[in-house]
């Protein structure tokens, strides 16, 4: 048999120098290959590297990968409507634990014992909250009219008694039986129910027209009596203008049952005049 052809020696690599071009190797493929499809691996739950399916130890940072299912988390804690009453389970201490002192109350006493706390001092300052509600009232509303249910005058002259100066019109007036400036004598008014009151109108003279507001004396000085529901009496002075029309004075008097207004001294008063008062009018609340 003729012996094997020998194989062709490969040309040795030339030597290079610096700077001289490469041999052309040919020219790659236009388009890189595709990539192998992604399956589902585990990810580590310590680093998160993605691991193939079938591993048990993470690649990157050798974690255990089936560590079992998770532990349950702290559980949610209960509303406090719900804690109040609750009687809590002594729990086991870990080895080498105290338990912890109590330095506070519990929560579950600490509200029903303030809620009782804030009874007690609603029940002893309801006289002074009834004050401040109705302080309130006095000062965000307007006072109404109150009309006493019963007049008297400690005397009259023909024609003129009492109930003229609390009916409403200014033309008509309460005079006493005796001439000259009145002294000591009064108007008194009674109201069916306690009331508060909180402005007092007067008008003086006979009419609120001038011309005839200077043919009768006029009062100067008044004092007014308040007599609460207790019988207690509050007195108060009263000074008027020499002028017709109504004359407005802050009057406050709280419980109050009857009013008397005395009079102290009168403007123009001579021996064939008697002091009159035309109308007299009360503001408060019931």
């Amino acid at each position: 048999m003729p012996p094997p052809a020998a194989r062709p020696e490969e040309p040795a690599a030339a030597p290079r120098r610096p700077g001289d071009p490469l041999d052309d190797t040919g020219t790659g493929p236009d388009h890189r290959p595709d990539a192998p499809p992604h399956r589902p691996g585990r990810p580590c739950p310590r680093c998160r590297a993605d691991n193939p399916a079938g591993r048990r130890l993470c690649t990157r940072c050798g974690t255990l990968l089936d560590s079992g299912p998770p532990l349950p988390g702290p559980p949610r804690p209960l509303p406090w409507w719900r804690r109040i009453f609750r009687r809590d389970a002594q729990r086991p201490l870990a080895a080498g634990s105290r338990p912890r002192r109590r330095t506070w109350p519990r929560p579950r006493l600490t509200l029903p014992i303030l809620v009782l706390v804030l009874a007690a001092a609603a029940w002893f300052a309801r006289s002074q909250l009834s004050e401040v509600f109705t302080f309130t009232q006095d000062r965000t509303g307007d006072p109404k009219a109150l009309h006493p249910t019963a007049v008297r005058g400690s005397s009259q002259a023909p024609g003129h008694r009492a109930q003229a100066a609390f009916d409403g019109y200014n033309n008509r007036y309460w005079a006493p039986a005796a001439a000259g400036p009145g002294t000591d004598q009064y108007l008194e008014a009674d109201f069916d129910r306690p009331v508060r009151l909180r402005k007092l109108l007067i008008t003086s003279g006979r009419s609120a027209k001038a011309d005839e507001f200077l043919t009768q004396a006029r009062p100067s000085e008044l004092t007014l009596t308040l007599v609460d529901s207790e019988g207690e009496r509050t007195t108060k002075g009263v000074n008027l203008q020499d002028q017709p029309g109504q004359q407005s004075f802050d009057v406050r008097g709280s419980d109050v049952v009857r009013i008397r207004l005395t009079v102290d001294a009168a403007y123009g008063a001579r021996s064939d005049r008697r002091t009159a008062i035309a109308e007299v009018e009360f503001f408060g609340r019931q």
